[in-house]
């Protein structure tokens, strides 16, 4: 089946990907005399920046995560189809959804990024990463799991590997991953065992460079550092990890190197484009980057393609400061409301500036009451960078009751120090940890990215 369209129809634009960059450009688009086709392989947008609660059992998946027929439900311009784009016709300006072709005039490519091993993908198996629902159930279930097979564990070699928590990475995800579980073993969990006393627990969070938090300013890299050190998280820096495997970490540190023996090794280190960066290089003669991101124009289109354009983690965008756009939310959102903007003065005949990224400034959470914020003209570190963080969250949720859900559970999870989505879940076919006495590795996480994330 083709979706065609006449010469007097309106233009049609086709989005792939509801992420953020992909529903903003959307919503940007809802009063647009333009028709409007999102296009997701999940039928629902996901609050990245909070998957980190779901995988430490502060909040559930549906507290982050909003049905994007809901979300655009009064823009009457715009359909949503659930299903997974195979290839783009750039010539014929289709894109394949199974066995359908869905015609478009302007595309818009927003398919996002996935945890990057830096070419050693059977470290997954190991050390899962964070992108997805899925990807935070089955961290969730490794981080408890852990917990109860101390339990149950005589072995002190044993029990001392099931309470060692390992992250890799020390961005704002290792870092909030970090301060999370630390938590959970210093507050939470201390009543619930009677075995073990969980504030043994080693959390260990190792960085490759000098500092966590790179992109912060070095004064905020400490203090989160310091708030860390004091929750218990052991922070190693200039740490390169070289082999995952056997429920073993080996780090070189200096010349030296050491093994970390960690039932749960949890990783935060590094993302790559998804697998649509490639069709479109392939499809278009678009350039990629080293990490599978496409190199896009001052106005976030392909070159050449000037109908194609490609925003938030997918794109390389570096015409700002010579440097790659950092992959997160606030740039998908700027960039998705940019093109709406580009393609609704194109039909009116006007031009728009080249793409500028306004950064309002970078935060992450350490701990209760505890957090930085790097807003450029001001820095804050602890309880008010804490509020901030708060507010600035729930802001950007899209649907009202997520908002409220968020802060209701934030606020019972505060007095009470109780996080109320502790479950272990899932089947075996998830790749869920055994619990068993003597137990061996875990089984691989057996979790497909979609195309579409």
């Amino acid at each position: 089946m083709v979706d065609s369209h006449n010469n007097n129809s309106p233009h049609q634009v086709v989005i792939i990907g509801g992420g953020f960059g992909g529903l903003y450009a959307a919503k940007a688009l809802a009063k647009a005399d333009v028709n409007v086709t999102l296009i997701d392989k999940r039928n629902f947008h996901l609050f990245q920046p909070l998957l980190y609660q779901v995988a430490t059992g502060a909040l559930s998946p549906a507290d982050i995560s909003s049905p994007l027929r809901a979300v655009l439900s009064k823009s009457k311009n715009t359909k949503v189809l659930l299903g997974e784009v195979s290839d783009i016709d750039s010539q014929g300006q289709k894109v394949m959804v199974g066995e359908d072709a869905i015609a478009y005039d302007t595309l818009i490519v927003a398919t996002g990024a996935k945890h990057s091993y830096f070419g050693k993908d059977n470290w997954e198996e190991f050390a899962p990463g964070l992108k997805t629902v899925e990807d935070a159930l089955a961290m969730r279930r490794r981080i408890f799991s852990a917990f109860e097979a101390a339990e149950k564990e005589t072995d002190p070699e044993k029990r001392r590997a099931w309470l060692t928590f390992v992250i890799v990475g020390g961005g704002p995800t290792g870092v909030e991953l970090a301060g999370a579980i630390a938590e959970l073993a210093n507050q939470t969990l201390k009543e619930d065992f009677r075995n073990i006393d969980t504030s043994e627990a080693r959390i260990l969070l190792l960085e490759g460079m000098d500092r966590i938090l790179p992109p912060f300013a070095p004064e905020l890299s400490q203090a989160a550092a310091i708030s860390l050190s004091q929750l218990g998280v052991v922070v190693q820096t200039n740490t390169l990890v070289t082999n995952i495997e056997n429920e073993v970490v080996t780090l070189k540190q200096g010349e030296g190197t050491r093994e970390i023996a960690s039932k749960t090794i949890l990783w935060a280190a590094g993302v790559k484009a998804s697998a649509m960066g490639k069709v479109l290089a392939e499809r278009t003669g678009a350039e990629c980057d080293r990490a599978g991101r496409v190199i896009v124009e001052p106005d976030l289109s392909i070159k050449g393609h000037s109908n194609i354009f490609v925003v938030g983690d997918l794109a390389n965008f570096s015409h700002q400061n010579g440097k790659p756009l950092p992959g997160v939310a606030p740039v998908a959102k700027q960039e998705g409301e940019y093109v709406a903007t580009t393609i609704q003065q194109r039909l009116k005949g006007n031009t728009l500036p080249p793409f500028n990224y306004i950064d309002r400034g970078s935060l992450a959470m350490i701990g209760q009451n505890s957090a930085v914020v790097d807003l450029g003209f001001i820095k804050l570190k602890g309880f008010f960078a804490w509020l901030f963080w708060l507010v600035i969250h729930i802001y950007f949720l899209i649907e009202f009751d997520n908002k409220l859900l968020v802060m209701i559970q934030w606020a019972w999870n505060y007095f009470t120090r109780n996080r109320g989505a502790r479950l272990i879940t899932g089947e075996a076919s998830l790749g869920s940890v055994p619990i068993d006495n003597g137990s061996s590795n875990y089984p691989p996480v057996n979790i497909k990215q979609p195309l579409n994330a």
